[in-house]
């Protein structure tokens, strides 16, 4: 998966094929021993067109295997324009995948269910050719996505929806044998309502990637969903929380699954052990341009265990197989900041995996830092290293720099990109995550390259966020205080190791025929 020379913003412990376009993961099933990722792949570019199937397995989420693609469209078939997203059961000897099959020549958010199914442990599938549910319920206004389980002795599957009250839904069905399929009604359905306070973010006009996760050891289960939208709002990832009652879903306000910008249609695997984990897509924060004359956009982010805690909230973090994939220990640093310049806790590699216990009086900040010293910006992020890009406009500080921003008195953790790059086409913004206050904070920071996943230990929340740093050199962490404040510290970090990628033939990177 290397490229030479070197790209400087591709992930190394983070899956993807070597080039090309990828988006939703999907079919995450652990099946035959192994763990199978299937995810959105166009073989012939770096936009989003031509929808196949790609496909990895691993036996140990640290060593994977690209497979032959697994899904292609069918010409004049029932998929003609894309193989879309869905998901994959092990059914004894058969892995049988299920997809929205998409054709332009119907609505674009009308997508019905196929299937799929291999006997060969996903080398090569057999379609069905035609739709698994003939018709979609007649309220539906947009239609995609299943997700198949088992539960007890029957299948059950939900669909992604909007529905013409405006509410959007995911949509049950169930059947006794993976072919015959029965309409019980939404399993819950909703207007858009508020995810998260003071988010501006809301439930969306319409559902995608719905998943579930089962109520476990006396704890409820959670129906995961992406929060889609046509015409009105940005789009995000929410949960519902709650108790199943026959055939709906009795659930609390949603709330976020991720707090960043950039994770979307999420992906549920459950794992020996009846341990779930959790896949999600990280599109590209930066000019679609820039990404297609590098050759390749979107990563998948690491998998993370899921599951409800005690309190009833979600929680997330990272497997616990990545605590392998920690090098050479680079950074041990303990002690206090309190004064107006930077206290330098050490340097770190481009990949790295960092833990740090944080109290703090007031604000203080963790700062990520390349290029020139920094020091125009305080511990609010402000006033410091902003200025031109590489495309030529000008700029007079080289300083870039991610802050993590941990704000005592509003009980707010804050990851700020707007001055972690100097090319002014890649975003930037600030993004927030509650955070108890008045008591230590532990955290979780995975950096790869060009994608940071920020894990709040203390409550279990996640954000994600894409950054383009154009320094070369190697990061120096430094802790930062208002001139109030008082942080005290302890830091440890490691170099983040590559995962190991067998090098794909060519057959599991290009489809038989050519794009439509």
């Amino acid at each position: 998966m290397s490229t030479a020379p070197r790209d400087p913003y591709r992930p190394v412990a983070h899956l993807r094929p070597p080039r090309n376009w990828i988006n939703d993961p999907n079919g995450l099933v652990f099946h035959d021993g192994h763990y199978h990722v299937f995810h959105q792949y166009n073989p012939y570019g770096s936009t989003h067109a031509h929808m196949h199937w790609g496909h990895f397995r691993s036996p140990d989420l640290l060593s994977w295997e690209q497979l032959p693609i697994a899904l292609s469209p069918a010409p004049g078939g029932v998929d003609a324009d894309g193989c879309f997203s869905g998901n994959a059961v092990s059914d004894g000897d058969r892995l049988v995948a299920f997809y929205s099959a998409h054709r332009e020549d119907r609505s674009p958010q009308h997508q019905p269910v196929t299937s799929a199914a291999s006997l060969d442990g996903g080398r090569t599938f057999a379609a069905r050719g035609e739709p698994v549910i003939p018709e979609w319920p007649d309220e539906c206004t947009m239609y995609r996505d299943p997700y198949v389980w088992r539960d007890g002795d029957r299948w059950r599957m939900l669909v992604g929806a909007a529905l013409a009250d405006g509410r959007g839904a995911a949509l049950l069905y169930e059947s006794p044998d993976l072919e015959d399929w029965t309409y019980l009604g939404p399993f819950d359905a909703r207007g858009q309502e508020p995810v998260g306070t003071g988010t501006g973010l809301h439930t969306g006009e319409g559902w995608e990637c719905p998943q579930y996760l089962p109520a476990q050891a006396g704890r409820p289960g959670a129906l995961v969903f992406s929060a889609w939208n046509h015409h009105d709002g940005e789009r995000c990832v929410a949960a519902l929380v709650g108790t199943e009652h026959g055939t709906t879903l009795d659930a609390g306000p949603a709330v976020l699954v991720d707090h960043g910008p950039d994770c979307y249609a999420p992906a549920l695997l459950r794992a020996p052990g009846d341990r779930w984990l959790l896949w999600g897509w990280s599109e590209e924060a930066r000019e679609q341009a820039w990404a297609v004359a590098d050759g390749w956009s979107g990563v998948l982010t690491v998998p993370r265990e899921i599951s409800v805690g005690d309190d009833g909230t979600l929680r997330q973090e990272p497997a616990a197989e990545l605590l392998a994939l920690r090098g050479e220990h680079v950074v041990r640093a303990e002690g206090t900041a309190d004064g107006p310049e930077p206290v330098e806790l050490g340097g770190v590699g481009r990949a790295f995996d960092l833990t740090a216990r944080l109290e703090t009086t007031g604000t203080a900040t963790l700062r990520l830092l390349t290029g020139a010293d920094g020091t125009g910006g305080g511990a609010d992020g402000t006033g410091g290293g902003t200025g031109g890009g590489v495309d030529g406009t000008d700029g007079a500080d080289s300083a870039e720099y991610l802050d993590i921003r941990l704000d005592a008195g509003t009980g707010e953790l804050v990851v700020d990109r707007d001055h972690a790059s100097l090319d002014t086409r890649a975003r930037g913004g600030a993004y927030r995550m509650p955070c108890p206050a008045g008591q230590p904070v532990e955290l979780r920071l995975v950096v790869d390259h060009s994608l940071a996943e920020l894990f709040l230990t203390t409550t279990g929340q996640v954000l994600t966020l894409r950054f383009y740093p154009t320094g070369d050199t190697p990061w120096r962490l430094q802790a930062r205080t208002a001139p109030d404040a008082r942080l005290g510290y302890a830091v440890d970090a490691w170099e983040l190791l590559p995962l190991v990628v067998k090098e794909p033939s060519a057959e599991s990177e290009l489809p038989h025929g050519q794009p439509t």
